[in-house]
């Protein structure tokens, strides 16, 4: 069989090596428009600020590496288009300017997603970059070495991970937001607040509100950043605006949201039966909403893209779906969520949805040390079933993220969370986990709306700290 893939980044690096190591016997050909593959983009804050000294180490494959397992790799090629009823390709070499046309019985599209470039006037500037490729990332860096002020375009976790990196780096950062909340797909207000204040406390201006709507110059050489509600200068600008998916060469042959990106069945198939897609060019099977969504999460990628590899030899292993978990570090503290934000899942028709916030320790106040812990959990009063969570602490809390997203996963309850088996020793938690009493503060809050007698509530531990 002849499987080729588009595109070689998470997704299409983790399904060319599975099907090398399930089927060595395959003929795979990737397609790959840049010289390597594999790049972890989440990696460039990192690198900037040092905590990477090299940027190659975040390739976690090479086309060295694939060539040796038997694929067939062709970097600096450039897929033109796809015919998806004759099952051909054409491509064109991008050094030579050769046409190359090929043939699969399989296909896996893997093309990624580029930043979104909104309409805003000037954002060709020379002084205005994009983040997300490896050639992006060097220029980032190559460029903090000789500007001072950095302008970033855009509170998503790319934003506010560089923010901060700049801000390591002794640059005067500045941070827009056309909402008026930061990382809005990922926290609730309450959470958002906090993050800006501990941007702020370490030197990070932050303007929510403001919608970017050019670029322009001064005669003092500066970049002129127009908003909304004034203008501002620096000497460097960053926008990290979102991304789209990259499925120009299939639209119109397979059905695709709203986004544009593929719509994939429990097998990451798309709508042609010979057609799988992964990562950032298709939706997620999204659980807490039982609907697709478009999240482009090197997580959700790296799972799609080896389902991808097993499931074009035949129906095998179905996929799981997301509850979009995730974790940033920043400034010390660990912020992690999963799961719908109360404000999302009101958008997303859960009409009852309601949300509790723990505010306590992690483990026990006599102890020599602790941290304070504050906890977002949202679900849906009628159901009681857990729809999202937000954990956020200088303590390391980001895996009681994945709990979490499994208690999501598997419909759980916030009465099944309130009493589920954790451990008790105090050097890592209290008699009842803050898993356990976020749950039990949803249970009391719904005993007390409808009026219940207090059946769970009663004898309930309660841990030193402010719970509200």
């Amino acid at each position: 069989m002849k499987v080729i893939i588009v595109g070689s980044t998470h997704a299409g690096t983790n399904a060319a090596l599975q099907i090398l190591r399930d089927h060595p016997e395959t003929e795979v050909t990737i397609y790959e428009r840049h010289t390597n593959v594999s790049f972890l983009s989440c990696g460039i804050s990192l690198y900037l600020d040092g905590q990477v000294k090299h940027l190659e180490d975040m390739f976690y494959s090479s086309p060295e590496q694939l060539t040796s397992l038997g694929a067939t790799i062709k970097t600096r090629c450039n897929v033109l288009k796809i015919d998806a009823e004759a099952k051909t390709l054409e491509a064109v070499n991008m050094d030579t300017g050769d046409l190359i046309n090929d043939t699969y019985d399989k296909l896996i599209m893997a093309t990624g997603s580029t930043v979104t470039v909104p309409p805003i006037f000037g954002i060709d500037e020379d002084k205005v970059l994009l983040c997300k490729n490896y050639d992006q990332a060097k220029a980032i860096y190559e460029t903090a070495k000789t500007n001072k002020r950095i302008a970033i375009i855009g509170a998503g976790y790319v934003g506010t991970e560089l923010a901060e990196s700049y801000a390591r780096t002794d640059h005067d950062v500045q941070l827009f937001q056309s909402r008026d909340i930061i990382l809005n797909h990922y926290v609730d207000k309450n959470f958002s607040e906090r993050i800006v204040n501990t941007l702020e406390d370490k030197g990070v201006k932050v303007y929510l509100d403001r919608r970017v709507t050019a670029f322009t110059g001064n005669d003092n050489d500066e970049l002129v950043i127009e908003t909304t509600d004034g203008d501002f200068t620096a000497d460097l600008a960053i926008v990290c605006t979102g991304f789209v998916p990259n499925t120009e060469l299939l639209r119109g042959q397979v059905k695709m949201d709203k986004h544009g990106a593929i719509i994939i069945n429990q097998y990451v198939q798309s709508s042609n039966p010979d057609i799988y897609a992964c990562g950032d060019a298709c939706v997620v099977n999204f659980n807490p909403t039982g609907k697709p969504a478009y999240t482009p999460l090197a997580t959700n990628a790296v799972r799609q893209g080896m389902l991808a590899g097993m499931n074009v030899f035949g129906n095998i292993q179905q996929y799981m779906g997301t509850q979009a978990t995730s974790a940033m570090n920043i400034f010390g503290y660990t912020l992690a969520s999963t799961g719908l934000t109360l404000q999302h899942a009101k958008k997303s028709g859960f009409e009852d949805a309601d949300m509790v916030t723990f505010e306590g320790t992690w483990r026990p106040e006599y102890m020599p040390t602790t941290d304070k812990l504050s906890i977002n959990l949202v679900y849906d009063t009628k159901t009681r079933l857990i729809l999202g969570a937000q954990l956020f602490s200088k303590h390391e809390v980001a895996q009681s993220a994945n709990a979490l997203s499994i208690a999501i996963q598997n419909r759980n309850t916030i009465d099944d969370l309130a009493f589920v088996d954790m451990l008790f020793q105090p050097n890592f938690d209290d008699p009842f986990n803050y898993l356990n009493l976020v749950a039990q503060m949803a249970v009391e809050k719904e005993v007390k709306r409808n009026n219940n007698h207090p059946r769970l509530t009663a004898g309930m531990y309660v841990a030193p700290g402010e719970q509200k």
